[in-house]
């Protein structure tokens, strides 16, 4: 019989894939060939880390974050032919605005990439004044258009749908402090014009373990036929500092505020010495994802001890049944 298909979107024939080892019991598992992205892709830079990337024109396309040897924190972009080996542009992505009170010396990372209508949204942590979420968008990674931040500061995390829900754009972010702060839930908010956020909802508070100090969305949803799949990440505080691992939940197709599943388990832990030594220790940070949906093949892509790129995969139907399996309210 011909395999069902779970996700609501296009082919990727393409996608960057490893098959799962047979001695791997979990339901995701790392590339052999991680990290993907070191340093040395930038000359400039001191780490690329927490990075989004997305088909584009038959190879593929990211917005990576490439903190500086004077540890700026910048947006750069890169191109690949097979999702592995990057070519990153050396100098940081410069924006167009009409509006001067837009134009901050401040930082830009970890951006997330939307393909959505007609044109590619990035969405970033902005400094005005403190944290908030920076949106931009091209159509030909060449010319990047600046629009207003989403949020009042402080805020982290924001992570557009790939479409409009009940004919509003919708975002999650995840409202927290100046700092590096101990608490954090994800929210969603809509808007008519990408340009006046409101009606803003409680999605997903922290949870004892390895979520219990706060929780971010990750990659752009995927729409599946169990509902929106989001990956996550959640924090938990030990005597030796943050540990970041990764989850994963079902949301609402119709009214993404409400959680109808999400993992009490991880799905992703630091386990490696690439996620647990560098300039972070003990992160593991999804930002993006390419899927395949004839497949289910999903490549994530995430940030290393904020320090490196690499890249893990999933199956969607084994995702999805794992997730409510191991479902906590």
């Amino acid at each position: 019989m011909p395999k069902k298909q779970t996700i609501i979107g296009p082919s990727l024939p393409n996608i960057p894939w490893e098959e799962k080892p047979k001695s791997c019991k979990d339901v995701v598992w790392r590339s052999t060939l991680n990290p993907i992205i070191t340093r040395d892709a930038v000359p400039r830079a001191s780490t690329i880390f927490n990075s989004a990337v997305i088909p584009y024109k038959g190879a593929f396309a990211g917005v990576f974050r490439c903190d500086s040897k004077s540890y700026e924190e910048c947006l750069h972009f890169g191109k690949s032919k097979d999702g592995f080996k990057w070519d990153i542009n050396p100098e940081p992505i410069k924006l167009i605005t009409g509006d001067p009170d837009l134009e901050q010396e401040g930082t830009g990372y970890d951006p997330r990439v939307c393909w959505l209508e007609d044109r590619y949204y990035i969405t970033w942590c902005n400094s005005y004044y403190g944290p908030t979420i920076g949106v931009a968008h091209t159509t030909d990674f060449k010319k990047y258009y600046q629009l207003e931040n989403a949020f009042l500061p402080f805020n982290r995390n924001g992570v557009l749908f790939p479409r409009k829900i009940n004919n509003k754009y919708a975002m999650l972010s995840r409202p927290s402090g100046p700092g590096h702060n101990t608490f954090g839930n994800i929210f969603y908010s809509e808007s008519p014009d990408m340009n006046y956020w409101g009606k803003h909802r409680l999605v997903m508070k922290t949870k004892p373990g390895w979520q219990c100090a706060k929780i971010g969305a990750g990659p752009i949803p995927i729409e599946t036929t169990e509902g929106w799949l989001l990956i996550y990440h959640g924090v938990r505080i030990t005597c030796n500092g943050f540990i970041y691992c990764a989850g994963a939940a079902l949301l609402d197709i119709d009214k993404p505020w409400k959680t109808l599943y999400r993992t009490g388990p991880y799905i992703m832990a630091p386990w490696e010495i690439y996620e647990c030594a560098g300039d972070v220790p003990n992160v593991v940070f999804p930002c993006s994802t390419l899927s395949d949906a004839p497949t289910g093949r999903i490549a994530i892509y995430y940030g290393a001890a904020d320090t490196t790129t690499c890249l893990a995969y999933t199956q969607v139907d084994t995702l999805i049944d794992y997730i409510k399996s191991n479902s906590i309210k």
